[in-house]
């Protein structure tokens, strides 16, 4: 495995084998979030008004909450891994780009949480008391 020839510089730096895995799921995040989407559009536009009352109250039923909390994951999950790409590809500094990915993940979950509670919120007790 001399570290003189081409082979044996090369030798141990190969693939992952981790990007066709994420490449997948990114493309089933896509489909996740046209089929929801579409789901959305579809379910506002059967609305009679946009009031908050009708809003809430259609938020309220079981099935649409939890469309909009899948939605809200799926969407987030989906940046993620984008942005994931884009970090690792174009930030050199191995700690840089470990601190960017950090606050990546913080800011996804936070906001995932912070969403997935407020469609709870409404969902259960009826929106702003």
């Amino acid at each position: 495995m001399g570290n003189g020839t081409s082979i044996g510089q090369v030798r141990g730096h190969g693939s992952a084998h981790e990007g066709a895995h994420h490449w997948i799921v990114q493309r089933y995040t896509a489909l996740g979030n046209l089929t929801l989407v579409s789901w959305l559009i579809a379910s506002l536009l059967m609305l009679n008004e946009f009031s908050y009352d009708a809003l809430t109250k259609w938020l309220g039923h079981p099935v649409n909450a939890t469309a909009m909390i899948l939605l809200v994951v799926s969407t987030l999950w989906h940046a993620r891994l984008g942005l994931q790409v884009l970090i690792e590809d174009y930030i050199p500094n191995t700690l840089n780009r470990f601190l960017v990915l950090s606050f990546l993940n913080m800011a996804v979950f936070g906001g995932g949480a912070l969403a997935t509670l407020s469609v709870l919120k409404i969902a259960l007790v009826g929106g702003a008391a």
